[in-house]
């Protein structure tokens, strides 16, 4: 007798990544490594920007810096926090401030993990599969 083919496996549509930093080469560097992981991205340089982004259409991830111009990443967090959405994106925190104070306050501000600067692409995938985002 012979054994039933394997369900085949459910059709999603791409992926989004917001990938939010005042920097134009950590932008172009975490660009090139999530977008190897098949995800469609998007820009911002800072929360403010970032925020008008979700309240269009919510990704799936956000690289987030903490220190910005105009809104900074922990306010950015605290007020998508408070915006309603049928989906909260996976939130991983790439930024020089190491403090163990500082990396309590992301996650409890909502944030999924934080990884520091400088980062490499080992590193950023790393984060990315411990929060389920690769």
């Amino acid at each position: 007798m012979e054994e039933p083919a394997p369900a085949p496996a459910p059709v999603m549509g791409p992926r989004n990544c917001l990938i939010v930093d005042d920097s134009r080469v950590i932008r172009k560097v975490a660009r090139r490594i999530v977008a190897g992981l098949g995800y469609r991205v998007e820009e911002a340089e800072n929360g403010q920007e970032a925020l008008a982004k979700c309240k269009v259409a919510m990704p799936d991830l956000i690289l987030l810096d903490w220190e910005m111009p105009v809104m900074s990443g922990l306010n950015f967090v605290t007020a998508l926090n408070g915006a309603t959405a049928e989906k909260r994106p996976r939130i991983l925190f790439c930024t020089t401030r190491t403090d163990t104070l500082d990396i309590h306050r992301a996650i409890e501000a909502g944030a999924d993990d934080y990884l520091p600067k400088p980062f490499d692409e080992a590193g950023l995938l790393a984060k990315l599969k411990r929060i389920g985002a690769a």
